[in-house]
């Protein structure tokens, strides 16, 4: 494993994070029981993975909580999230608080490495930095919380406004958000900022059913081209991102492209990956710890994609892998 800063928190990260959320939520979508689930977390830790992204809504916290009993606490980082609203509004900070509190209990632990408010839209950004930011300030001096973030909603905020200003307020020690190779839209709204602020990043949406269910990566092509935002080549061709798989340097498949081209981006701390199969688990570590894409298959991808937004972040789909 290799392990890295995540930004300013001291925290010595390994570069590929267990997401134990999206569609798998480590098996438990498929039917796998809490300590099947359990070893999976195990098995990711025991190839050298000490970053453990859960959250209240996964459903997660419980089985990480189980699973980092095996190792002293301090070797293990925990972040978690708590949902901020209840249809249109803000929940009331007493209810963040119990929220985190329960989080705490689920987890069995005194504390939590990374808290993140969940999914913040643009609109509701500035009364979570004045409301709820000093609420959580006095739960870090308490020892609840080491470290507190944020994430974005990718799907409802594709050109990423909400990080512009995240990525600007050292308030926040971490930000998790969306990048992969067609959708690039951090590398001008926010990487700049929290590589400048120190503030550590856990990427996700990766690696989306754009690139791991068949057919999703050509129907994406097909409109795309069809509205002027990529050449035609592109939708006409089978494998529209075959370019990137090949012996000199070049990636196994797509999705091993994804995680190595995501991994070697200048901003990007944590690449977070999941599922609810050891074999996966295993590949995506692999591929996560691969060298970078040779640099005309980078410069192609940005020439192609670079000005895309929006592209590919479909939520989460349960899944049996």
């Amino acid at each position: 494993m290799e392990y890295t800063n995540l930004g300013n928190t001291g925290i010595w990260a390994s570069v590929a994070g267990l997401g134990c959320g999206g569609g798998s939520r480590l098996g438990q979508a498929r039917g796998l029981s809490t300590q099947e689930s359990v070893a999976l977390v195990r098995v990711a830790m025991d190839l050298g993975v000490n970053y453990l992204d859960t959250a209240a809504v996964y459903g997660t916290e419980a089985i990480v909580g189980e699973a980092i009993k095996a190792v002293p606490r301090d070797e293990v980082f925990v972040a978690t999230k708590a949902t901020i609203r209840k249809g249109d509004d803000l929940l009331p900070v007493e209810d963040m608080i119990a929220s985190l509190e329960n989080s705490l209990r689920e987890i069995d632990t005194d504390y939590v490495d990374v808290f993140q408010f969940h999914a913040v839209p643009p609109l509701l950004y500035d009364r979570i930095r004045e409301e709820y930011a000093p609420a959580f300030l006095r739960e870090k001096e308490k020892g609840k919380i080491r470290h507190l973030g944020l994430t974005e909603t990718p799907p409802n905020d594709p050109a990423g406004e909400m990080l512009i200003k995240a990525s600007q307020d050292p308030v926040w020690e971490v930000v998790m958000l969306g990048f992969h190779m067609m959708h690039q839209v951090a590398r001008r709204n926010c990487f700049p900022g929290t590589m400048k602020n120190g503030i550590g990043t856990a990427i996700m949406f990766v690696v989306r059913s754009i690139f791991s269910i068949p057919g999703r990566l050509e129907e994406t092509m097909a409109t795309l081209a069809a509205d002027g935002k990529v050449p035609a080549w592109l939708a006409e061709s089978d494998h529209p991102l075959g370019f990137l798989i090949h012996e000199n340097g070049g990636a196994k498949s797509v999705i091993d492209a994804a995680y190595r081209y995501a991994r070697h981006e200048p901003g990007t701390d944590v690449i977070l990956f999941g599922s609810g199969i050891e074999e996966h688990i295993r590949t995506n570590i692999e591929s996560i710890l691969g060298p970078p894409l040779p640099e005309a298959d980078v410069a192609k991808l940005e020439e192609l994609f670079g000005q895309l937004e929006g592209v590919g972040l479909d939520l989460p789909e349960p899944r049996k892998t």
